[in-house]
């Protein structure tokens, strides 16, 4: 089931919380949203949702318009917000109870049955949800967005707050009920957008700056630039070092290091060079590769 976003915007007083956002999600596909504190990440989702309504635009869930449609649309996505908003004072077993009964599910016993094993809550049903760990309540709110089957997931900052092996844990658990849903979810963890999401979107003061696989995205530069790690057996004068051609910029780690920025030509031949006309020992030539945080600070600075 597909997820089309059309020239929304979204106001909050005179702030322009979006500003015309197009996008598209297709079915089975998992789409990670990147941005700064403030780009309109959660607003987004919650217009995705229904919870919010856009001032223009629209969102088409498999064609039906969300705003229109939405008793039908609720019952095609599932939803867990960044605060993760449960009933503490009640049991695990019995929460799901609860939300299967809002969506009159039929046998409820062993729809919550399935939630619980599929979200690894076996040992914890059975406790009430103000006594779990940070993490298990995030396993309870992925069950409560999961137990009416929707076609579409929406996660805002499903790892929020958990410790790295909790992240592990919930990252593969989005993995498995991946499978046959299509997947929409916001975080600021971008090694944990780069593990599991088949697309990525950065968004920035309410505008996609960004869209395409992890890897596409690692290799976006807005300035072009590549940076060498360079050691030579010696200590080398950073000024001999800038009238090479080629090279913009240096970083001068200790005397004998550096970090050195230049365009498209490759400067380890040029390096080498330059080591051996001068009598020099290269200790360390590396390339260093395009991250995702890098692209991302460039995008959104």
């Amino acid at each position: 089931m597909s997820v089309q976003v059309e020239l929304v915007t979204k106001l909050y007083g005179k702030q322009k919380a979006l500003d015309e956002v197009s996008f598209i999600v297709n079915p089975g596909e998992i789409v990670g949203l990147l941005g700064p504190n403030g780009a309109g990440k959660s607003t987004l989702m919650k217009i995705i949702t229904g919870f919010l309504h856009p001032e223009e635009g629209k969102v088409l869930i498999n064609g039906l318009i969300v705003g229109f449609n939405d008793p039908e649309i609720k019952q095609r996505i599932g939803y867990l917000p960044e605060n993760n908003p449960l009933y503490t004072d009640l049991y695990v077993a019995e929460y799901l109870e609860y939300v299967a009964g809002i969506y009159h599910l039929k046998n409820i016993g062993t729809r919550v049955s399935e939630m619980i094993g599929l979200t690894g809550l076996e040992t914890e049903k059975h406790k009430k949800i103000s006594a779990l760990s940070k993490g298990y309540r995030q396993r309870v709110g992925i069950a409560q967005a999961l137990i009416h089957d929707p076609s579409v997931l929406i996660l805002d900052e499903p790892t929020s707050g958990l410790d790295p092996s909790q992240r592990v844990e919930i990252r593969q658990l989005i993995k498995n009920v991946s499978r046959n849903k299509t997947v929409m979810l916001s975080t600021h963890i971008l090694q944990e957008a780069e593990a599991i999401c088949d697309r990525i979107m950065i968004i920035n003061q309410g505008k996609i700056v960004a869209s395409d696989t992890p890897g596409n995205i690692k290799s976006l530069s807005i300035n072009k630039l590549q940076n060498i790690l360079v050691e030579f057996s010696e200590p080398v004068d950073k000024v001999k070092l800038l009238e090479i051609q080629y090279i913009t910029d240096i970083q001068q780690l200790s005397g004998t290091t550096f970090l050195i920025s230049g365009g498209e030509t490759d400067l380890r031949p040029v390096l080498f060079r330059f080591a051996v006309d001068n009598h020099l020992t290269l200790l360390t030539l590396n390339k260093q590769e395009s991250s995702l945080e890098n692209v991302f600070l460039q995008m959104t600075r």
